[in-house]
């Protein structure tokens, strides 16, 4: 069983808690925050950034637990720090489908009762959350975040460093620029621009 240690111990750290259990591949060591007084299922905080540079870096994997709502920038900073010393695995939830024909890159999340359909490419240090549909050929970049109950129909595009809010639906075709905020329960029909917000 590989070893693993999430980092930051908030509320999304309790989904990621839940899914890496169940895959039951990995034991988990504990936690890496700045508070140290929390406690998940008897998983203690070890200690902040400065306690990964005494483990051996050969045996243990990381993930990022820290969601991403207003700003993917400290998401993005710890990945780019730790990324050439740390393995990053693909996490999947058991109670999620993920197509053969897809492809998850490092650090990414799928989360329980989300689907991700034939032809699928979701970049590096995303998450997918619970019950998200991503539909036959998606294209989702680094850094992203699809939330609660999104729905991405086939062949959108969603660049790097993006999060779409829980409920969405965005139509077939549409591409959603980098750094943009889709606000909860939004349905996008036209192409987003870089660097939108839409609540």
């Amino acid at each position: 069983m590989k070893k693993i240690i999430l980092i930051g111990a908030g509320g999304h750290a309790e989904s990621c808690l839940d899914v890496i259990l169940l895959t039951k591949k990995f034991k988990i060591l504990g936690f890496i925050d700045k508070t140290k007084n929390i406690n998940l299922l008897n998983y203690k905080v070890l200690g902040d950034e400065r306690y990964l540079e005494k483990v051996s870096k050969k045996k243990i994997n990381l993930h990022i637990s820290l969601g991403f709502i207003k700003s993917p920038k400290k998401r993005i900073k710890i990945f780019q720090a730790f990324k050439k010393k740390f393995k990053f695995p693909t996490i999947i939830s058991p109670a999620a489908y993920v197509s053969k024909n897809a492809i998850i890159l490092d650090g990414t999340i799928i989360h329980h009762n989300a689907i991700v359909n034939f032809g699928a490419q979701i970049g590096q240090n995303t998450i997918i959350n619970t019950s998200a549909v991503v539909e036959h050929g998606v294209r989702i970049g680094n850094n992203c975040h699809i939330s609660t109950r999104v729905i991405l129909n086939g062949q959108v595009i969603v660049k790097d460093n993006t999060f779409i809010g829980s409920g969405a639906i965005i139509k077939q075709g549409v591409k959603i620029g980098k750094n943009c905020i889709i606000g909860m329960g939004k349905i996008i029909s036209k192409d987003v621009k870089d660097n939108s917000v839409l609540r």
